[in-house]
């Protein structure tokens, strides 16, 4: 069986689940760091949350926030149907709405 590792098979395009360069929540400098202390720390690996926090915050702080939300609205009209079904099939599988959650 081949494995799957990011690098470009019979179609010449590479699988970003599986490369973590591909990932743009991520930077060489995080993974950098990848594999030393990453270890199950009781619910959750507490140092993999923080830098989660850390690249988010910078990223808030950058001041590209409108841009990228504008990169990644629909580019068409289709595109806006697809995705809104999509979120309907995803909203069809959960099991109930929480209670607390208010709704505008």
């Amino acid at each position: 069986m081949a494995s799957n590792t990011g690098k470009a098979g019979k179609t010449g395009k590479t699988n970003k689940a599986n490369d973590p360069q591909g990932s743009p929540a991520s930077s060489g400098a995080e993974r950098a760091g990848a594999g030393q202390g990453d270890a199950l720390q009781g619910e959750g690996n507490y140092e993999a949350a923080r830098r989660y926090d850390e690249a988010q915050k910078r990223f808030v702080d950058s001041g590209r926030v409108d841009e990228a939300a504008e990169q990644a609205a629909p580019k068409s009209r289709a595109e806006a149907d697809a995705l809104r079904r999509a979120e309907e099939t995803g909203k069809s599988h959960a099991k109930d709405e929480d209670p607390d959650v208010e709704r505008p």
